[in-house]
């Protein structure tokens, strides 16, 4: 990734991830997190784990109804459109993702420990976690 930034959205694998979403909608979200969850996959890679955390971000604002965290104004219409409750289902998928992204067997932790902003980006995962549950 070349863009970094401690948001969820400060990367350009979450911003090409935003389009996915918005020509995908939920299944984008899903598959976003399952694909850092498979059994298979032994390391969660940098544009992976930034794919799940956009979309833990998605689905928290969702969730919340605070969308202040999504810039994009197309995703934020499409978070507003969606029924309330509607990604409720997806809640467990995303934290338990989340949880993978920000374990040991993951690049963004190693990153960001190592990052002058580590602190500020480890405050947003332990803010989107407790969202999440």
């Amino acid at each position: 990734m070349n863009t970094w930034g401690t948001a969820a959205f400060d990367n350009d694998a979450a911003k090409l991830f935003v389009q996915e979403v918005l020509e995908d909608g939920a299944f984008a979200l899903q598959e976003a997190c399952e694909v850092v969850l498979d059994p298979d996959t032994d390391f969660v890679a940098e544009e992976e784990g930034a794919r799940a955390v956009a979309a833990a971000e998605i689905l928290a604002a969702h969730l919340s109804g605070d969308t202040e965290t999504v810039f994009d104004s197309a995703l934020q219409d499409w978070i507003e459109k969606l029924d309330a409750g509607e990604l409720e289902p997806m809640r467990e998928l995303a934290a338990e993702a989340l949880a993978r992204v920000v374990g040991p067997d993951s690049d963004l932790p190693e990153y960001w420990t190592e990052s002058e902003d580590g602190e500020e980006w480890f405050g947003n995962m332990a803010r989107l976690r407790e969202v999440l549950g």
